[in-house]
């Protein structure tokens, strides 16, 4: 059995963000249970319950082990369960919360070069002091298992693969062209499954994708659960809002609605359980009294909450 823990299903910003005024933002500060609030992305992954894969460490992680009991410390006076992390990419709202996991605990941390290149860039990542925490490269399309520090197997293979999206914010090169100098290394997609081989149970993490090639559809057919890029619900959402000037795929995100949405490009992958996570703020769906929600649970798909648990 596979298990996973949303530990955070909002997008960077989280819901309600911090400077957000808007209208949900207001519910949801209010405690309205129609508008629950939301940290901001990332999930974790046992196979035995006891040792955790955390994938993303968000800027909100300490509070999300705090409401988390699998993850809270259980041995000695210093501990944590969590015994591997891996990110998708170099985002903020995907790295920040590294600088929580500074005190000295053992754990592997896996990338790809790119992403390991952009925290070795900036020395503030050196607080991950090398002697407890192992920076690990992952190769794309190439299945590997996550270990603990001490090299200890956790019973998980991951497969990273590139998808369509862009480099992080901060590192966009205005030079380099329409896609601001992005590479296949910098946003990935993953593949989970038990270590033992059995593909029934494979969960596949996407928190941002900006499009929907033959490929990565193929690729994801008979999948037993996707977690998929649920930022937006319309690609000009932020700007009908005031909200920003960029559109969805300015910043590598696939809206959910419409002919070219995720929604419509999934219809025919046959995938057991579709979830939308790393929502955006703006996006009505987090509301569950909107239309919006509606439709999106009316064709198949859920939308993730802090503290979703699911078995496979």
């Amino acid at each position: 059995m596979l298990r996973v823990l949303v530990l955070g299903a909002a997008a960077g910003g989280g819901f309600p963000q911090w400077n957000s005024n808007s209208p949900a933002s207001r519910r949801a500060r209010d405690g309205d249970p129609v508008a629950p609030a939301c940290s901001q992305s990332s999930i974790a992954v046992s196979r035995d319950g006891r040792r955790w894969v955390v994938f993303n460490a968000s800027p909100d992680i300490r509070q999300q082990i705090n409401d988390n009991p699998p993850l809270h410390p259980a041995e000695g006076v210093r501990h944590t369960p969590i015994a591997s992390v891996v990110l998708t990419n170099a985002d903020v709202d995907h790295v920040a919360g590294l600088l929580t996991l500074r005190e000295s605990q053992a754990f592997s941390l896996y990338a790809t070069p790119r992403v390991l290149a952009v925290l070795a860039e900036n020395s503030i990542f050196n607080v991950l002091n090398p002697d407890f925490v192992e920076r690990r490269p992952l190769a794309l399309d190439r299945p590997f298992e996550p270990l603990t520090r001490d090299g200890e197997p956790l019973g998980l293979t991951v497969e990273a693969f590139a998808v369509p999206g862009k480099v992080a914010l901060y590192k966009e090169d205005a030079a380099a062209g329409a896609d601001f100098g992005t590479v296949s290394e910098d946003t990935i997609g993953l593949r989970v499954a038990a270590a033992d081989g059995d593909d029934g149970r494979a969960l596949f993490y996407l928190p941002g994708c900006a499009a929907l090639p033959d490929d990565l559809k193929g690729r994801l057919q008979g999948a037993a659960l996707l977690l998929f890029d649920g930022t937006l619900w319309r690609d000009d959402e932020m700007q009908a809002q005031g909200a920003g000037v960029k559109t969805g795929r300015r910043m590598g995100h696939l809206s959910m609605a419409g002919p070219d949405g995720s929604i419509a490009g999934l219809a025919e992958v046959a995938i057991a359980r579709r979830v939308f996570i790393h929502i955006n703020n703006t996006n009505p769906v987090l509301l569950l009294d909107s239309p919006e929600r509606a439709e999106v649970e009316a064709a198949g798909w859920e939308i993730a909450r802090d503290g979703m648990e699911i078995e496979l």
